[in-house]
């Protein structure tokens, strides 16, 4: 078995600065709510090797990991694999953009499995990523959205929520 998970989020706000925003991976832990640091590694072309470090979790463990993402700004994708895989066999993870004259949707897909010897097994890490992204993805909407109103930008049509 493998976990699977499929989220989005839709954001009132430009999908140029939502690209630029959600891709500026030096700026994640102010993004995110979840990571202490980024330290990006490698950077080549569109590609880049990075260790992400996340705050104690409710037990005091920090959990680090080394990913690489590659952009596609043609595509509007980004993808991503953890290298340093920890406790997954394998974690891969797409983002998609799609632009709405509304604002952009972000869309991410992660695919994994655990190893099995991992503190949870796959159906219950596909929970935790599924809660932990609908948080993550809401924190993110807020901040993009209160950049593009402090730009002067509004949507052409109300966004569905």
């Amino acid at each position: 078995m493998s976990g699977h998970t499929d989220n989005t989020v839709a954001i009132a706000a430009p999908l140029d600065l939502t690209w630029e925003v959600t891709n500026d991976l030096e700026n994640w832990p102010s993004l995110f709510t979840e990571y202490a640091s980024v330290d990006v590694l490698e950077r080549v072309g569109d590609r880049v090797t990075f260790r992400l470090t996340m705050h104690p979790d409710e037990n005091g463990q920090v959990w680090s990991w080394v990913s690489q993402r590659e952009t596609d700004r043609p595509g509007l994708t980004v993808r991503a694999h953890r290298v340093e895989t920890g406790p997954f066999a394998h974690m891969n993870i797409t983002w998609h953009y799609r632009e709405l004259a509304a604002g952009t949707t972000m869309r991410w897909v992660q695919d994994f499995a655990m190893k099995p010897t991992a503190p949870v097994d796959d159906l219950a890490m596909t929970d935790l990523i599924n809660r932990n992204s609908r948080v993550q993805m809401d924190v993110i909407r807020a901040k993009v959205e209160r950049r593009a109103q402090e730009m002067g930008w509004h949507p052409a049509e109300p966004l569905p929520r």
